[in-house]
């Protein structure tokens, strides 16, 4: 079972196809409106946030350079105020997490204290490494005799041959960034080995090794900065929260590793914040150890042949595999272009008896989470497959396309862009999900209103991903002849707007859910938010459809009727007010496929 976009670039496929397909492509996936500006084409905007500043970084990539430079600044001032060696400022420094500040007035308060502390002898560097002395000593760790001048100590008189201390150096730094802190090997002897000893002992890769561990050391002991943890980037982070308000600690480091930098999960996650992410991984973490829910969530069967199947990659686009060939909606099953959105869960209505009652209720919850948890899944997987479609364009395709139509790689990067949004969007859509499974059941005008966003920006994302995916595909292979050079600037220009279009809107959706969804009013209804609903030039007000209905009154109102009988009729209401904004979002769909076959 194969999405129908889960094709290999480098594979040719067959884009003819029949007149029907192409009369269906028509209704839901023409985009010739994507060449008007915003205010009309964007049909399904919600106005959801009138702040459309975007909110300043407030962080600072730094690279090996600048943290060098600051790791020097720190040491430069130990040194000018206390008068000792950079060595010896290093021990300090690492002792006292790196803070000048804190080392200056320790030092100034009880040097003899802070010195024993750290294991800091005051003793010159030629008495360490005594040249001259020709006498002999008995080495402590080979019991060899040896000359002093080819012995090395801490400055504290345990002599070893420079043979042994070589090897001891060269163990402790293999070990790991423990080799900043070792002692002299005497067991009883506490005086320190510092950055001056290691650099004559130590060599080439080795010395090379003790200096990261140095830089590390710096970064990991401010709560301000912390590595980048994508592959082989060498990067930190300088996260500035005291002004910072917002709750988003999602970072882009240059190596285009996009992670939080507050939980460090390996994938940004607003509009959530860390805690819920954390929740969300535990769930995960619980229902996997159960392998009946293992394959309740991973696999589904053909809606036709019943056949088990299992999603690889792609856009939620099904098609079985021969003889069947049936083509349906992962997400709900449905046949393609059923029209409706599949985003929302719905609670099944069964009678039950008392004895199945906690029976029944854990096998809701299950299905609750299993809804929300195959497209939080599913989205994931389209995202890690879009990655590896944006690295074939970047190394193959556009190179082809440039020798194919005679333009120069930068006039082709309207297609980075806009693979590069259709990761993100699939970031952001996926999160969504997890985002719908934590409202409260009983904030029912609010997860009605998000499923509404939700269900928006999913039509949005999938009509975006297979314009960029199957829409490009003729011009890299150059398959139809009628694929001229005016074709695909056509093909640019709708793909840049398309790609501008959806940006905007998911942006609007992100700082939406950041905003708790501020739309939907303290007594449970949603305020006035202009819905396009494609229908005739009306728009559709989900305060008249929710807030007549005073949901808040199913909330337990104190302002609501004195009388059971009353509180029952909006009850009865509040149900058929939830049908109504249902049957109005598809009225909208079907208006515009109306639309389009005319």
């Amino acid at each position: 079972m194969n999405s129908d976009h889960d094709h290999d670039f480098h594979n040719t496929i067959d884009i003819s196809s029949s007149e029907e397909d192409d009369h269906n492509e028509k209704i839901y996936y023409d985009v010739d409106d994507c060449n008007a500006d915003d205010n009309t084409t964007d049909e399904y905007n919600v106005m959801m946030d009138s702040d459309n500043s975007s909110s300043e970084k407030s962080y600072v990539i730094l690279k090996q350079d600048e943290l060098d430079k600051r790791q020097q600044e720190e040491i430069q001032k130990v040194t000018s105020v206390l008068s000792i060696s950079n060595g010896d400022a290093c021990m300090l420094l690492l002792k006292y997490n790196w803070s000048a500040t804190n080392v200056n007035e320790a030092w100034f308060e009880d040097e003899v204290k802070v010195r024993g502390s750290v294991g800091l002898l005051d003793v010159d560097h030629g008495v360490k490494f005594p040249k001259n002395d020709k006498s002999k000593a008995d080495c402590g760790i080979c019991f060899d005799s040896v000359m002093v001048k080819d012995s090395a100590n801490c400055g504290c008189g345990h002599v070893f041959c420079k043979v042994c201390w070589e090897g001891y150096v060269s163990t402790a730094i293999i070990d790991g960034p423990g080799c900043l802190t070792i002692k002299c090997p005497e067991p009883s002897c506490g005086a320190a080995v510092g950055p001056d000893m290691v650099e004559v002992l130590a060599k080439g890769e080795e010395k090379k090794k003790y200096d990261v561990f140095w830089l590390r050391s710096y970064v990991e002991s401010n709560k301000k900065i912390k590595w980048c943890p994508g592959p082989g980037c060498d990067c930190a982070i300088e996260f500035d929260d005291d002004s910072y308000d917002a709750d988003n600690y999602d970072v882009t480091c240059d190596c285009k590793y996009v992670f939080c930098w507050k939980c460090m999960e390996d994938d940004a996650h607003s509009p959530l914040n860390c805690e819920t992410v954390g929740k969300w991984a535990s769930k995960n973490t619980d229902v996997a150890q159960d392998t009946n829910c293992w394959i309740l969530l991973h696999t589904k069967p053909c809606p036709k042949c019943n056949r088990p199947i299992e999603k690889n990659n792609g856009c939620m686009h099904m098609t079985c595999r021969t003889p069947c060939g049936y083509r349906f909606c992962w997400l709900c099953l449905e046949p393609l272009h059923h029209g409706r959105s599949c985003n929302g869960y719905r609670t099944k209505a069964v009678k039950v008896n008392k004895d199945n009652k906690k029976r029944e209720s854990e096998k809701e919850a299950l299905e609750r989470y299993t809804h929300h948890y195959v497209r939080w899944d599913a989205n994931k997987r389209s995202r890690r497959k879009a990655l590896l479609d944006l690295h074939k364009i970047k190394t193959t395709h556009l190179k082809r396309l440039s020798l194919i139509y005679c333009l120069p790689v930068t006039q082709l990067q309207f297609i980075t862009d806009a693979w590069l949004q259709i990761v993100e969007c699939r970031r952001v859509l996926k999160w969504t999900y997890v985002y719908g499974y934590y409202i409260p059941k009983q904030e029912e005008a609010k997860k009605l209103f998000f499923e509404y966003l939700q269900g928006r920006a999913e039509a949005r994302l999938e009509r975006f991903h297979f314009w960029a995916e199957m829409r490009l595909w003729p011009f890299i292979t150059n398959y139809h002849r009628e694929a001229s050079l005016e074709k695909f600037r056509s093909f640019r220009a709708k793909l840049a707007n398309l790609t501008r279009v959806t940006r905007s809107y998911f942006e609007k959706l992100v700082r939406a859910l950041e905003n708790g969804l501020s739309e939907v009013d303290s007594n449970g209804g949603v305020s006035k938010t202009s819905v396009s609903s494609e229908h005739g030039g009306e728009e559709v007000d989900p305060h008249e459809v929710v807030s007549k209905t005073n949901l808040s009154s199913v909330q337990g109102d104190t302002a609501g009727s004195s009388t059971k009988v009353k509180g029952q009729k909006r009850s009865r209401h509040h149900g058929e007010s939830l049908n109504k904004l249902a049957k109005s979002v598809q009225g909208a769909r079907k208006t515009r496929m109306r639309r389009t076959l005319n």
